[in-house]
């Protein structure tokens, strides 16, 4: 294969088995590299439905228990009483706590899931916060974002996407192909040199 360059030379790009050259300049290789696994909606759903359940039981035995003592209303379901805004904290900071030191909440223990920050590092408390605390009150809200895990290529929540997380199955990899792209230069005198 002869290619001519913008002064009329030829040249003939050598063939080698790694990379594939073409006229646009650049030599492409493929290479095997592993990612971690992201989870699906399901194992995520049940792991939710398991902390659900917890928080609801904590919240049954410690909380319920000292409002009927002092006969505070366990019927009032406003922003502001009491006990939504103790079950709320409750509720908040089992995530927030769980995740920010153990990386994963009980429920996603038991299905061997874990949150980490894309970048793979540990998490901080203000990306904890966020996903944890106004992320999942946003989901919370409007329920129907949680199907978006669906829909999202590494399967990430509205709180995933804006906190810059991911949530992986814990030692469990996929096998990922890239293209290693290195850009060449061609010169009047028909040679071939990479670019710096």
């Amino acid at each position: 294969m002869s290619i001519q360059d913008n002064y009329g030379s030829n040249f003939h790009p050598s063939h080698d088995s790694n990379s594939i050259n073409n006229p646009l300049h650049e030599s492409i290789s493929v290479i095997g590299e592993y990612q971690e696994k992201t989870v699906g909606f399901w194992m995520r759903f049940f792991a939710f439905i398991i902390d659900q359940g917890l928080v609801t039981a904590i919240i049954g035995i410690v909380v319920y228990p000292l409002f009927r003592v002092y006969d505070w209303s366990l019927t009032d379901s406003s922003y502001f009483a009491p006990i939504t805004i103790i079950s709320a904290i409750f509720y908040y900071g089992y995530f927030i706590l769980m995740t920010k030191y153990v990386g994963q909440t009980l429920g996603k223990m038991i299905f061997g899931i874990k949150v980490q920050a894309s970048t793979g590092g540990n998490l901080d408390w203000s990306t904890v916060f966020f996903r944890e605390l106004i992320g999942r009150f946003i989901n919370n809200t409007i329920p129907i974002l949680y199907l978006l895990v669906i829909f999202m290529p590494k399967n990430n929540s509205v709180a995933d996407y804006f906190a810059d997380t991911v949530v992986i199955q814990e030692n469990v990899y996929i096998k990922k192909q890239t293209r290693d792209t290195t850009s060449v230069e061609v010169n009047s005198q028909s040679n071939i040199s990479p670019l710096v």
